[in-house]
């Protein structure tokens, strides 16, 4: 038996090894650097002044390259930036200067995504084509303000790490990125001052956060923090914001589980807790104490803390270790591209189309489920409803049983889907030397933005993220930002069935702002893009706003670009009073149909190969019978 020093030594051996492992990247000095600290000096050498490749319009000046996190011992790690002005001259203004003028940074999620991401297939002013080639994005956010899209943590994207430097988690993520914006107001001294706006989607829903959280902590702080906006986030625990929502889900998009009564009433069951079985007889609410207690209740203002909901991995060992986990060790991304890789290694039947042998196995699926003695758990699923959702109607759901499940956009099921890939354009060695990146190959998704930290059990973060959800913090930190006049934005598409809106209400709800905790009142107030057309609910209260938009997928500036950029201008960079609760009054009134937990789904979904697409359109009738179904199934106890 090894003793204590000798365990300790072979643990510092193999921690050694696989930093060994780890890349060491580091940023590249082009001609004309100059010497000494970050200064205004820095702009010159930072502007893109050499020809873009396939750019072919003229796009607004713009500055790139890489800028230290001041962490003592490492002086490579760094955070990369791309940055827009909105008129010329925004940018490059004396400090002082354009005080009343707004700037912003778009952080991307994964973790490990790249920003590259979301400045190329979402709200930058390039935007990269199935073809590859590049176009003008007319709804680019730098035309509002000038803005910078940020490749963070240390070592993703064009950013920069030595092998022993990755961030050992959040906490280290938010000293980083302080110490990058405590160099770049050195670079573009107005920015110290102006209105400063940090923005974001998926995983940023952690990091933000946590950023904001070291920006409050730091002594006389390098930027005016105004205001906080996450997208689709991760700001609850992975069972919130991927398991919690599947019932919702499902009541959006019955089409997942082919209008299926008896499938929907397995997974209600299966979504249920003990409390909800209150009208069965104790010994059959003990035989069901194992259920997944998701069906949350949410009140307007919400009474008591909710607790903590059940963990999936505690529910099962079989398909944890297999299919949820399917890299060892056991870790996950958000990137569209990773996770559809994972979703797809779900299809653990190779089905191409609908066929009587189809037919009998479905139904031999569905006596099973239907059929479970007491409404005991799946013993392969456990409460990993999601992920049985997805491989359901990937298995015995027409089109995607010929598509592919897009978890991020419920009604493409595309197989393949367009490609929007911005690698070529990144890896281009001209596109490298124009934008100052280092000599490092560009990934949309690197895989270990935390070293080698990873989760392999109940209780853990599936990603190798080590520190706690943001939600155990966020009420003494919507304190504290109520306290410095920091507004917090929530936002949220309603076609994204990982990071659903359900969750997100549930943090909200959880959370004590302005001495009250949640919401008030149920959100419900339309709000409209600029031609008048419906583009989803607002609601605000108390320094928090939150939005929920139709038609739109994870990634909101990508599905609705219009309608985001309408959001960005009214709610995020503007002051819109829509759907403010003043009193007893809500600014823009309230609509009962938009209160409802569900706000119906798109009737199409689109299948086929990349642009060759046909759509799947459910009949009136259908919908007519569905929703007769579920006033009964929803009025009525399980």
């Amino acid at each position: 038996m090894l003793d204590l020093s000798g365990l300790l030594l072979l643990l510092l051996s193999a921690s050694q090894a696989l930093s060994q492992r780890l890349p060491s990247t580091f940023p590249h000095n082009y001609t004309g650097i100059p010497e000494g600290d970050f200064s205004p000096a820095w702009q010159k050498y930072f502007e893109v002044t050499d020809p873009l490749p396939n750019v072919t319009e003229p796009i607004a000046r713009n500055f790139a390259g890489n800028i230290g996190v001041n962490r003592v011992g490492h002086p490579n790690n760094t955070l990369w930036f791309w940055a827009f002005e909105k008129e010329e001259g925004s940018l490059t203004a004396r400090a002082g200067e354009r005080d009343d003028e707004p700037w912003l940074i778009w952080l991307n999620g994964g973790p490990g995504s790249s920003s590259l991401v979301g400045l190329m297939t979402e709200n930058g002013p390039l935007q990269v084509t199935g073809n590859y080639s590049i176009v003008e994005n007319e709804f680019s956010w730098n035309k509002l303000a000038d803005a910078f899209w940020v490749d963070q943590p240390v070592g993703t994207g064009f950013s920069t790490s030595d092998a022993a430097g990755y961030v050992d988690g959040e906490d280290q993520l938010g000293q980083d990125f302080v110490g990058f914006l405590s160099n770049l107001v050195k670079v573009f001294p107005s920015l110290a001052t102006r209105p400063f706006y940090l923005t974001g989607e998926s995983y940023a829903g952690t990091f933000i956060p946590y950023i904001t959280k070291a920006i409050f902590s730091t002594p006389n702080p390098p930027v005016n923090l105004r205001k906080i906006s996450i997208g689709d986030g991760t700001i609850g625990g992975f069972a919130l914001y991927e398991e919690l929502s599947t019932v919702i889900t499902l009541e959006t998009y019955p089409e997942i589980i082919g209008f299926d009564p008896d499938v929907f009433q397995y997974f209600k069951e299966q979504y249920v807790s003990i409390c909800s079985l209150a009208f069965l007889d104790l010994a059959e609410q003990e035989s069901r104490e194992h259920l997944c207690g998701y069906d949350v209740n949410l009140t307007y203002p919400q009474h008591g803390i909710i607790p903590t909901i059940t963990d999936p991995f505690t529910t099962t060992s079989v398909f944890a270790n297999s299919q949820v986990q399917p890299q060892v060790p056991r870790k996950r991304s958000l990137s569209k591209r990773a996770l559809s890789a994972a979703v797809s290694s779900l299809e653990s039947r190779d089905i191409e189309s609908r066929t009587p042998e189809l037919e009998e196995r479905r139904t031999i699926l569905k006596r099973n489920l239907i059929g479970r003695p007491n409404g005991t758990l799946d013993p392969t699923y456990g409460c990993f409803l999601w992920e049985e959702m997805t491989d359901y109607a990937q298995n015995f759901t027409f089109p995607w049983t010929v598509g592919e499940f897009d978890a991020y956009d419920i009604p493409d099921a595309l197989r393949p889907e367009v490609p929007s890939d911005p690698s070529v354009f990144l890896n281009d060695n001209r596109t490298r030397a124009a934008l100052h990146a280092p000599i490092k190959e560009w990934v949309e998704i690197f895989s270990n933005p935390f070293g080698n930290s990873t989760s392999e059990g109940p209780g853990t973060n599936p990603f190798g993220d080590p520190s706690v959800e943001p939600m155990a913090f966020m009420t003494e930190l919507a304190t504290n930002a109520s306290d410095r006049g920091v507004h917090i934005i929530i936002y949220e598409g309603n076609d994204d069935s990982l990071v659903a809106h359900r969750g997100l209400q549930v943090v909200i709800q959880n959370i004590t702002f302005g001495g009250i905790q949640g919401f008030t009142r149920k959100p419900a107030t339309p709000f409209t893009d600029d031609e008048g057309r419906f583009a989803g609910i607002v609601h605000q209260e108390r320094n928090l706003t939150y939005a929920l938009f139709q038609n739109a997928g994870h990634f909101v500036p990508m599905s609705v670009p219009e309608a985001a950029f309408v959001f960005l201008r009214e709610f995020i960079l503007g002051s819109n009073t829509t759907g403010l609760v003043l009193g007893s009054h809500v600014v823009g009134g309230e609509d009962s149909i938009l209160a409802e937990d569900v706000m119906p789904g798109t009737t199409a979904i689109f299948y086929g190969h990349g642009t060759t697409a046909s759509s799947l359109i459910v009949p009136s009738e259908t919908l007519a019978s569905w929703s007769s179904f579920l006033a009964t199934a929803t009025a009525t106890a399980l």
